[in-house]
């Protein structure tokens, strides 16, 4: 899956240096990830990236020195990084993904859910790109799980409407595009708010206070580097088969509750849960509104054979949350 190419090098031996041409291969195939510096976009370039692919990450307010800097509203910012990289594939996790802040930054959170994607599908319909949308869950009301592909989308927050939306804007402006919807996240976090389940781990780890989790609504955690092989194997399939197209769902299997997953990290960590204490009813201005159970029906992925066997939920989440212990002393006691 490469080019070979020639490139000059520098021989040195005992009183002797050479000019030499040696084979170098790269990657021919080219894929841009938007919001390579959030949860999601940084296991997606990560996996590209180490798997033959020349990838180009893009990001805003975080995005140098790694990343190139990309204002995604910027419609001629846009076109020209597509224009000069000239993706095979573009993959667009960049999102305001936190229900609660699009419930109150609704106007700005629009221009990125929706609007940018309407940018980046025209772009990719007039060069011929694979673009494959991040979508979620939330487009659901989770009255009547669990959802497939075809049943009809009835989302309860902004955050839903809006990613609901940006899939509408994909589809319109690029029919041949993909639209990857995936639960609530987590993976390897630079800190652990940036994960609703992560941040359960400052709960699980302050054993003195006792506190109360939620213990209501059904969730499906997924992890990031899962979605992130979906996502290639969905590029690379979709690179040999252009019929590959339209709405795609892939979720972890573990049903927990934010207090079972709280429970779950306190066991993988062999630290006490005893302090976690289920809330059963949703307290009164508990923020944007939640489906109850959300759980997505995945078979499409299945039986194209382009899903993945999700990591068991204690092993991802002790991976994703080992650096951030209190005590490093617990690495000798469970590794060894």
């Amino acid at each position: 899956m490469s080019e070979r190419e020639k490139e000059l090098k520098i021989h040195f031996s005992p009183g002797h240096v050479q000019l030499v041409q040696e084979d170098v291969y790269t990657p021919y195939r080219r894929v841009l990830v938007t919001g390579a510096t959030g949860l999601l976009g940084r296991a997606v370039y990560k996996e590209f990236q180490n798997n033959d692919w020349d990838a180009l990450g893009s990001g805003y307010n975080r995005a140098r020195p790694r990343f190139l800097r990309c204002n995604l509203l910027d419609e001629d910012a846009v076109r020209a990084v597509i224009h000069d990289f000239q993706p095979h594939v573009i993959v667009h996790c960049a999102a305001e993904r936190r229900p609660d802040v699009v419930e109150h930054h609704t106007e700005a959170a629009l221009n990125l859910n929706v609007h940018a994607c309407a940018t980046l599908a025209k772009e990719a319909d007039t060069a011929g790109i694979f673009l494959l949308y991040i979508s979620t869950d939330y487009v659901f009301d989770g009255r009547n799980p669990p959802y497939g592909e075809n049943d009809a989308p009835n989302p309860l927050n902004m955050y839903g409407k809006s990613k609901l939306e940006g899939e509408r804007e994909i589809l319109r402006h690029c029919p041949g595009a993909a639209i990857l919807r995936v639960p609530i996240l987590y993976g390897e976090v630079e800190k652990v708010e940036e994960s609703a389940v992560t941040v359960l781990w400052d709960r699980v780890q302050e054993g003195a206070e006792s506190c109360t989790i939620d213990h209501c609504q059904q969730r499906f955690p997924t992890y990031t580097s899962d979605v992130a092989r979906v996502c290639r194997n969905m590029a690379e399939r979709a690179l040999q088969d252009p019929s590959l197209r339209g709405i795609f769902h892939y979720s972890g299997k573990e049903q927990m509750t934010k207090y079972e997953m709280a429970c779950a990290i306190a066991d993988a960590f062999n630290l006490p849960s005893s302090h976690l204490i289920p809330l059963t009813e949703q307290p009164a201005g508990a923020g944007a509104q939640r489906p109850q159970n959300a759980q997505l029906e995945c078979s499409r992925l299945e039986l194209l054979g382009l899903s993945v066997e999700a990591t068991p939920f204690k092993t991802a989440v002790r991976d994703s949350l080992w650096p951030f212990l209190h005590d490093k002393r617990w690495r000798q006691t469970v590794f060894h």
